[in-house]
């Protein structure tokens, strides 16, 4: 049985260390790496030894029991949130560590509601039970308080607590085909065949108890809960026992082949790597791969690999519920469903900010280009652009981290020395009434026209598009392809220049030229049609929000409370817990971005910080961000509001309709 098993967690919660354990359990490796040693190993990036983080999810399969595990390791720091959430799409289970001493840190509650919205079974470890300052109970606590009540506790340190080695033993409450009274109320809570047995007092059957807890984890339901310590192997072959007898997966391989994109990365001599799961099927060499977007060219694959960290192995077929690396498909990205899956695009971690890249102007800048270009077909939400006017590279970023690592990155494999310009808010523009759009486009021999109408949408939606334009009026072929530039037109705004989002598009009317059209007029058209649409009415810009959730002491509520509502947040009443105070709220990333820092700060580093982007909303000042940022709609030759006429054999330029 196929199952794959993401291992998630906040940094330094021990999460690779674990890893390394399960590695070492299953016979897969002979001897457990430490981090601290620099030779774990799935983090064997440079970067990753260096820095004792992980930024790659990589993937190492395994044997157990009766199943074949496909261990997956995701980032912990929240700068490479894209990174995990892509991987989170393609888990069966998901096993959250947390430190026994830390409990809940900032980046466990961003992962939790990840799997929350992809609806992946979670298993909870608490870590590193050997340490001086661990409290399991607390942070059990924790986390029904925090994140869910049907947590249930399957394993728990020994009473005598710890040793004098800071290791203790761990108490399963399931043993001897059967569980202890707690795991029972559980169950029972939660089925009404069970509750009637155990209220008549009668024995429980252990197989329909099984059956009962494989169901509820599945469901969402139930969470199991263990502990343990990674660097001791404590607690670890109970957490393969649980994940082999309570984790269950029914793919089928014998069903026509479906599967989907979820990372691509380019070796050290440039060749594309696809790395997919396989939903159902199968999929062998010299297999044909339709993609459907890509104006559905086939393309062969040329061979298949599995992972052991840095070490692959070569084979022939992948199955339904197993992961691997694929050659030859050239035109695959991130995201894409293969074999009729839909495509997933819907991240809701991404980037907020942006960074000039900077470097020697001795450089070629189409040569930094390329580079960033395969950097962000790798993570798509980099986004790497050129900016004509000004002559600069511009991406997309979570954090200062990133940054840094990229730095690291493009020296590492391209030999390039680059810096960052310090990171700015990412803003978007969009538009508060419906309007009009229209552009022409006809030079010598070319001829293309598009009429639309531009409704503002709710947020979130960002750019969509329908068509109420007749095929008689214009053929199918030529809406098509007007469909397919909507999302370059829409790149720019007329406030800033930044992207525009929460605006649905309506195709009214169009024309064609029976000799004189070409495809790549009606790019030219559409564009038009959009930037006029965009001077027909009122524009406005947009700025990145975190949903904040911080956790502090209670005489320091008051405090962050104060902060919050002089960064423009919206704050809610605060939560108490015990000697301590939840508060929640929404505020602007422009504000707020180095809060975290000063929190840490002030609180002696016992603050506990979540920031999650939210999504955009009004900004708190767009005519200071207008002016800072000084775009000059009229003077941006590529977006321009202005229809190409001919007449007479001569070309002239005017906005709108030509009366």
């Amino acid at each position: 049985m196929n199952k794959t098993v993401g291992v998630v967690a906040h940094v330094d919660a021990g999460k690779t260390t674990l890893l390394e354990q399960l590695l070492y359990n299953t016979n897969a490796i002979k001897e457990p790496g430490r981090v601290d040693n620099k030779n774990t190993v799935l983090d064997y990036h440079t970067i990753e030894r260096d820095r004792g983080i992980t930024v790659y999810s990589d993937q190492i399969t395994v044997k157990y029991g009766d199943s074949k595990f496909h261990f997956i390791d995701t980032p912990g720091h929240v700068d490479f949130s894209s990174e995990m959430e892509r991987t989170v799409r393609i888990m069966d289970c998901a096993v959250i560590i947390l430190s026994a001493v830390e409990g809940i840190e900032g980046h466990t509650l961003t992962v939790w509601k990840m799997l929350r919205k992809y609806k992946v079974p979670t298993i909870f470890f608490i870590n590193k039970m050997d340490r001086i300052g661990s409290n399991f109970h607390r942070v059990v606590e924790e986390i029904k308080k925090t994140m869910t009540d049907d947590m249930c506790v399957f394993t728990e340190p020994g009473e005598t607590g710890t040793n004098e080695s800071g290791n203790s033993g761990i108490i399963s409450h399931i043993k001897d085909n059967g569980f202890n009274d707690s795991i029972i109320e559980f169950l029972a809570d939660r089925n009404d065949e069970l509750m009637e047995s155990y209220l008549e007092e009668q024995e429980l059957d252990y197989m329909k108890m099984l059956e009962t807890a494989v169901t509820l984890i599945k469901n969402g339901e139930m969470y199991p809960c263990l502990c343990g310590s990674g660097l001791k192997n404590s607690g670890v072959d109970i957490l393969l026992d649980i994940l082999e007898n309570f984790i269950k997966t029914d793919y089928n391989p014998s069903s026509k082949f479906r599967g989907t994109v979820y990372k691509v990365r380019y070796d050290n001599d440039g060749k594309k790597e696809t790395y997919i799961k396989v939903l159902a099927g199968s999929i062998r060499v010299k297999d044909s791969i339709k993609h459907n977007i890509v104006d559905e060219s086939v393309e062969k694959i040329n061979s298949i690999w599995v992972g052991i960290g840095r070490k692959r192995i070569q084979k022939d077929c992948l199955e339904a519920g197993e992961i691997g690396s694929i050659s030859g498909l050239d035109l695959s990205y991130t995201g894409e469903g293969i074999g009729g899956q839909i495509d997933f695009n819907d991240l809701a971690l991404i980037p907020a900010l942006k960074s000039k890249v900077v470097f020697d102007e001795k450089l070629n800048p189409r040569e930094i280009l390329k580079i960033f270009k395969i950097l962000t077909e790798e993570d798509p939400t980099m986004n790497a652009i050129w900016i004509e006017e000004l002559s600069e590279i511009h991406i997309n970023v979570m954090g200062v981290i990133q940054l840094e690592v990229l730095k690291h990155i493009v020296m590492e494999r391209f030999n390039m020395s680059v810096d960052f310009g310090k990171p700015e808010v990412l803003y978007q523009e969009t538009i508060l009434d419906e309007v009009i759009g229209f552009g022409h486009f006809e030079p010598y021999k070319h001829f293309s026209e598009v009429e639309i109408r531009m409704n503002p949408d709710e947020r979130g939606r960002g750019i969509t598009f329908s068509s109420q334009c007749s095929v008689d009026t214009l053929e199918l072929r030529w809406q098509r392809n007007i469909e397919k530039n909507i999302e370059e037109a829409c790149k720019k705004g007329i406030l800033t220049g930044s992207k525009l989002t929460d605006v649905n598009i309506t195709l009214i009317s169009g024309k064609a030229h029976e000799k004189h059209t070409s495809g790549g007029d009606f790019r030219q058209a559409i564009l038009r049609a959009v930037r006029h649409g965009l001077e027909q009415g009122e524009c406005v810009l947009l700025e990145p929000f975190y949903d904040f959730s911080i956790r502090v002491e209670r005489e320091l509520s008051g405090r962050v409370m104060t902060d919050m509502i002089n960064m423009k947040g919206i704050v809610e009443p605060p939560v108490f817990e015990g000697t301590f105070s939840v508060i929640t709220g929404k505020v602007p990333v422009s504000t707020s971005m180095d809060y975290p820092m000063e929190l840490a700060s002030f609180s002696g580093g016992k603050g506990i910080v979540s920031m999650v982007f939210k999504g955009y909303g009004r900004c708190w000042n767009q005519d200071e961000v207008v002016e800072k940022m000084k775009y000059d709609k009229d003077s941006d030759q590529e977006y321009t509001a202005y229809s190409v006429y001919c007449s007479k054999g001569k070309v002239y330029t005017m906005k709108g309709r030509r009366g």
